[in-house]
């Protein structure tokens, strides 16, 4: 009951609350059961005040942005969610080519407010369909181009409420990971360095790669963007599509038909669907290539492990 506790403390904050909210509808892959309570925080200070309630009450934990590189369970999550969203999604310019945006803008606000500033470096993100906290989180990138290319600070909350900023030494920004990815801090902010640019020219670039983007991805079926990480000198979809795993399905999951590195919900599948076809195909692509495919999407159990 310590959730209804951290609810009553979040509604008497200010923040949005809601009981039995179905992940479904806050993931991309249009899948998940409901949590016990999701609270959006608006502030570092409110979610500093819910985290530490929560640390001290036993509440487990889930934050949350776009769901974009999410598979929650069907049952859905018992506990907490902390939705970082647009109550949360502040983007200042500090100087004239330093943006901070907190963790829950959408990159594509932040591409558009680096363009509207004639501001070069961030045209690989637009489009990728995450917030800027889920951005750092996994050192998204694109087109040759990576978070950690244009970072310069990361202020994130430890589970004592306690803010720290990290240098981009010790972000640790590696292949689809950060420090945040082996710790239980929560992101607040970024900060971007990006250089002066001719504003034609950097819009006509993200326009370029949308493009590239509608042409060669499935946008129009709900998925979580690459599948699997690329494994060293090779490529995750044609890996897939050399093993004649091409539209493959398993419920209504399938692996796309466009492109191979995506796994999509064609229509009414479940979690445990696309889980379950994410391992037959990681089965399959080992025992015909001798490549282990890993996930690249985070998989989040009902109950803790």
């Amino acid at each position: 009951m310590n959730e209804k506790a951290l609810a009553a403390l979040a509604e008497k904050l200010g923040c949005g609350v809601c009981e039995n909210e179905p992940l479904s509808a806050h993931t991309t892959f249009r899948t998940g059961g409901p949590c016990t309570c999701m609270i959006m925080p608006k502030s570092a200070e409110d979610l500093s005040q819910l985290i530490k309630f929560a640390a001290e009450n036993g509440v487990r934990t889930l934050v949350m942005g776009k769901g974009s590189n999410m598979l929650c369970a069907d049952e859905g999550f018992d506990g907490a969610v902390l939705l970082i969203g647009s109550d949360f999604s502040e983007i200042t310019m500090l100087d004239d080519c330093t943006i901070r945006a907190q963790a829950g803008a959408a990159m594509s606000r932040l591409c558009r407010v680096a363009l509207d500033n004639g501001l070069r470096g961030l045209e690989f993100a637009y489009g990728i369909p995450g917030t800027v906290g889920g951005g750092i989180y996994m050192n998204a990138g694109a087109y040759g181009g990576e978070m950690k290319d244009v970072l310069v600070s990361v202020t994130a909350m430890d589970r004592n409420g306690e803010l720290h900023t990290y240098t981009p030494a010790q972000l640790e920004l590696t292949y689809r990971r950060s420090r945040f990815s082996h710790t239980d801090e929560i992101i607040v902010s970024g900060d971007f360095k990006l250089a002066h640019g001719d504003k034609a020219e950097i819009e006509a670039k993200m326009n370029e790669l949308m493009a590239r983007r509608k042409d060669k991805q499935p946008l129009e079926y709900p998925n979580a963007g690459s599948t699997f990480k690329r494994p060293e000198g090779q490529f995750a979809g044609k890996l897939i599509q050399d093993c004649s795993l091409r539209g493959a399905t398993v419920g209504g999951a399938q692996v796309s038909e466009k492109h191979c590195g995506f796994v999509i919900n064609k229509g009414g599948a479940t979690s445990a669907d696309i889980k379950e076809l994410i391992a037959h195909i990681q089965k399959t692509v080992y025992e015909k290539t001798g490549f282990h495919l890993e996930c690249e999407v985070r998989i989040i159990p009902y109950k803790a492990d």
